[in-house]
């Protein structure tokens, strides 16, 4: 009977866990095929009545200058707020800027993190644990912190407004954590894998390419995974480095349709929809990965 009961408890809990994690992105969803008068209806429509496709349609439409046109069947007019926000861009260029700083934020990554985890992990020299401490203390460090240097850096650099300038700062946030993840996976790695692949004649180089790596699979994946998203989601630099549209990534441009007198929630959590469907796949995709990538050389022996 006690053990039922604890079944019982933990099956309520997960129950009221994933209804609070998974609420809100239900309702996003949702308000995206929903209508503005909708939206803002008492109580909320969980499930549209009228499910409809403007929204997606007006974000593509955005900033062309057209003359927007209401659905008078759905009882949407502009009193009710039904309309593109004044301020509201074409989502594409945006789009495709988060798409290609996190990818290239991801390969230069890699191709730093990676020889420089696996000389610490693997070489030993003077100074290496300090190397480790320095990495470490890095990552303590806020954001908001390293605002200011960075902005007089890329400022110095004439990169202001420039993909250029995300792509460096991103990687001076996600390299440490490349390096310290690898470092864990690479020294959980024997010791004789190095020294065989060298009396075979490798030198250093190609015994990380042909042996270290094919066996790090999944914690490059998980790197991959922490450098794009973070790539994708980050807002705070992006905000201070970047002014027009030619540079402007997802997250800003979607904060810009909240600045004007009056927000358009359908067109807003439309938008916001298609921001997440890009990382949401990536995820599931490489899902598995995740957790082992993360506690690799968590335990050794």
């Amino acid at each position: 009977m006690g053990r039922i009961v604890q079944r019982l408890v933990i099956f309520a809990s997960a129950i009221v866990v994933a209804a609070y994690v998974l609420a809100p992105v239900s309702w996003l969803v949702s308000s995206a095929f929903q209508t503005e008068t909708e939206i803002v209806s008492i109580p909320p429509h969980w499930i549209p009545e009228e499910p409809t496709l403007r929204n997606f349609e007006a974000i593509f439409t955005a900033g062309n200058d057209e003359p927007v046109t209401y659905d008078t069947r759905s009882g949407t007019d502009p009193a009710a707020g039904d309309f593109i926000p004044s301020t509201a861009e074409n989502l594409l260029p945006s789009m495709a800027n988060s798409l290609i700083v996190a990818t290239l934020v991801v390969i230069l990554n890699l191709l730093v993190g990676v020889p420089a985890a696996y000389a610490i992990a693997k070489i030993r020299f003077w100074g290496r644990n300090a190397s480790v401490y320095f990495i470490l203390i890095t990552r303590v460090i806020p954001d908001i912190a390293l605002v200011v240097p960075f902005f007089l850096v890329i400022r110095k650099l004439g990169m202001l407004d420039t993909l250029g300038s995300l792509v460096i700062t991103y990687l001076a946030i996600t390299v440490p954590f490349t390096v310290f993840i690898l470092i864990q996976y690479f020294e959980g790695l024997p010791d004789e894998l190095d020294k065989a692949a060298r009396v075979d004649g490798c030198s250093r180089f190609q015994a990380l390419i042909k042996v270290f790596l094919p066996l790090s699979m999944p914690s490059l994946v998980a790197v991959v995974l922490f450098t794009f998203l973070t790539s994708w989601n980050e807002f705070l630099l992006a905000l201070m480095f970047t002014q027009t549209s030619a540079s402007q990534t997802l997250p800003i441009l979607l904060a810009s349709f909240t600045s004007d007198f009056t927000v358009s929630f359908s067109f807003l959590n439309a938008a916001g929809v298609l921001a997440v469907v890009p990382p949401v796949i990536v995820a599931i995709v490489f899902e598995r990965y995740i957790v082992s990538g993360l506690t690799a050389g968590a335990v050794k022996g």
